[in-house]
């Protein structure tokens, strides 16, 4: 058997090796990223201003809002848009009834922005971690 050394051996182990470590710290957030669905059986309805309480949230986790699309939305909009219960200009807005957001770190402000609908408590405001 003939083991041969080129100049770039030890540099592409090395980079094999980084490649692999970096795969299994991205798996390893992703494996422990959760799935909630808004207003758990109930799904995305009135009075969910309260159903984050109590749960604890990390960032990457997945927020699924289950709704009639014909009579709901959800918005993501500021801790001002939340409060007040307004959708600014150029608010992300998701129609499809099935949603699925992906949390980043620090608190993020949901309402359904139909007439009336974030006043009778149609909005959460979730803290991830």
């Amino acid at each position: 058997m003939v083991v041969t050394r080129g100049r770039g051996s030890a540099g592409a182990v090395a980079l094999l090796g980084l490649t692999l470590l970096l795969c299994l710290l991205l798996h390893s957030e992703v494996a422990d990223a959760a799935t909630f669905t808004v207003g758990d059986r109930g799904g995305w309805a009135f009075n969910t201003v309260g159903w984050a309480d109590g749960k604890s949230f990390r960032a990457g986790d997945v927020l699924v809002f289950k709704y009639n699309p014909s009579v709901h939305n959800v918005v993501a909009v500021s801790a001002a848009g939340y409060n007040s219960c307004s959708a600014p200009s150029g608010s992300r807005v998701f129609t499809s009834g099935n949603d699925r957001i992906t949390l980043g770190r620090g608190t993020s402000y949901f309402i359904c922005s139909f007439a009336g609908h974030c006043r009778s408590g149609m909005k959460i405001a979730v803290t991830a971690a």
